[in-house]
């Protein structure tokens, strides 16, 4: 009788199982999620479910948001929690999707759910703490066109979420199996490098749009990380191995994988 309670009480707090046919689609129209082995791609699946099953999504501006399209943002929101479980979700309920850019009211990841009438500037991502996360989906698109261009917008603003898990962002989520002192000297020494650049006005490969804060910063090598991983590995490569640490292993490898592969088979031009 136990055994039967339990399973039924299980049942209902586990989220219905994506199909197959909608998750082949999906997978395929992902490359990142097809960049992870069988057994990441299963606890994927598992996941995007999850966040499926939890959170809210409303589509606005008269955008058309259908599970296909549903599936592939929750697919790409749940990469960075692979590693860190599904408790890395928590705190937050809305997806809001908008067709293109918008404009926003208030300070960048403003820590109160109404934001302050204090400025308004046009966005294509943008997330605050207990708030929802909104999107450009014009930019989503993009970004699944292509994914190894070292932008993201979902997995831009899912890196300040983690963020924003134990406090206002200041670039260092909850860690687990990482020193918090040297996530701290690290990342404090890579961001003092890209702001002497910034000064200098000379070019860094991480691009000064890391510069704003170690907020941001943080978030766009997490974007490196899933898309341009060798390039991060070769600016600073304390920060990639502290991130391969901190999310897994990056998907992007095969993709820089099949990149190389396709230069070699180019014509030599005579």
């Amino acid at each position: 009788m136990p055994g039967r309670w339990w399973q039924s009480l299980r049942a209902r707090l586990e989220p219905p199982p994506i199909a197959d046919p909608l998750w082949r689609r999906a997978l395929f129209g992902c490359p990142r999620a097809r960049g992870l082995d069988a057994e990441r791609q299963q606890r994927l699946r598992r996941l995007a479910a999850l966040f499926l099953a939890r959170k809210r999504f409303h589509a606005l501006a008269g955008v058309v948001l259908d599970d296909y399209w549903r599936l592939l943002i929750a697919m790409q929101a749940c990469l960075p929690a692979l590693q860190q479980g599904p408790g890395s979700l928590r705190g937050w309920r809305e997806v809001l999707i908008y067709p293109g850019e918008f404009k926003v009211r208030g300070t960048q990841h403003a820590c109160q759910s109404s934001l302050v009438n204090v400025s308004s500037e046009t966005r294509s991502m943008d997330s605050w703490e207990h708030g929802p996360l909104v999107l450009s989906l014009a930019d989503v698109q993009l970004d699944l066109e292509q994914p190894w261009d070292g932008y993201n917008v979902v997995l831009h603003e899912m890196a300040h979420k983690l963020d924003m898990l134990d406090g206002p962002p200041d670039g260092m989520p909850p860690l687990m199996d990482i020193s918090r002192r040297r996530w701290v000297e690290q990342f404090d020494r890579a961001y003092r490098r890209l702001m002497q650049t910034t000064t200098r006005d000379d070019v860094h490969p991480i691009g000064h749009r890391a510069a704003q804060s170690a907020s941001e910063y943080f978030a766009v090598v997490t974007e490196l990380h899933y898309s341009q991983p060798s390039l991060l590995r070769e600016a600073e490569p304390a920060i990639a191995h502290l991130l391969e640490t901190f999310y897994g292993p990056s998907p992007a490898i095969w993709g820089e994988s099949h990149r190389a592969v396709r230069e070699l088979r180019k014509p030599v031009a005579r």
